[in-house]
């Protein structure tokens, strides 16, 4: 695989579209990790429902982004410091 960088020094940079997919797994993690909190502290059904279905957009959005890091990274725009 070769990469599309024309020299060395553009290899650290991170491209605006890798950053914004590492941004939202790091997003789906908290959605992740709020969803689970609240659903263990909810009081009442409608609390339950909104966190369950948090944790389902969360996981879906994971799965796509995921899935477009691979795609970046078979394209070789993927760098290291992503």
């Amino acid at each position: 695989m070769t990469t599309r960088f024309r020299n060395p020094k553009e290899a650290d940079i991170v491209r605006p579209c890798n950053a914004n997919i590492q941004k939202t797994l790091e997003l789906v993690q908290d959605m992740i990790a709020l969803a689970d909190k609240g659903d263990l502290e909810r009081e009442d059904v409608g609390c339950g429902i909104m966190y369950g279905i948090m944790r389902d957009a969360a996981y879906r959005l994971k799965q796509i982004a995921e899935k477009e890091k691979q795609a970046h990274i078979l394209k070789g725009w993927w760098n290291a410091s992503c």
